[in-house]
């Protein structure tokens, strides 16, 4: 199984160090809290939203976090036909009227995005969306985003291979 550092020539490869990882959350924070939009609760996209979601959480004084398990990548550059909702599933009573912020690390073709954003509004919530990154071929534009690549990004919680 290749691993996220190891998809692309150095020149091809957008990479997130953790020093950067910092501006990009002080910089999605700042926009958030510059908007009109108050989230109650932050929803990560797991996996990859986990880390920038409980980032914001802590910048933003968010204390009500959850997560949404959806598998699409099944290996670099390898995707299932659609992306597919995982167990276990969000408390969904808890939503409805609520206001919420899901979080990802990229909108690459934006399907995962547009699925969790969907699901949400179908049960009531007002719903906005922050990633890192997105890439041009995106079908969704996240309502918070802090850069845009057409590259390859490798991120610091994903730049070495899973241990044996």
């Amino acid at each position: 199984m290749a691993y996220h550092a190891d998809a692309m020539k150095a020149e091809d490869r957008e990479v997130l160090t953790w020093q950067r990882l910092g501006d990009a959350i002080e910089d999605l924070a700042r926009q958030v809290h510059e908007s009109d939009f108050e989230p109650s609760i932050v929803i990560a996209i797991a996996r990859g939203g986990m880390i920038p979601a409980g980032a914001l959480t802590y910048r933003l004084g968010i204390k009500l976090t959850d997560a949404i398990n959806v598998e699409f990548y099944t290996d670099v550059h390898q995707t299932l036909p659609d992306p597919v909702l995982l167990a276990p599933m969000l408390d969904t009573e808890s939503i409805a009227g609520r206001q919420l912020l899901v979080v990802d690390d990229v909108a690459d073709s934006g399907r995962t995005l547009a699925l969790v954003v969907k699901l949400l509004h179908g049960f009531g919530a007002d719903v906005r969306s922050a990633v890192l990154y997105t890439k041009p071929s995106t079908i969704v534009e996240p309502d918070y985003c802090w850069k845009q690549t057409d590259r390859w990004i490798v991120f610091p919680w994903s730049d070495k291979p899973p241990l044996d």
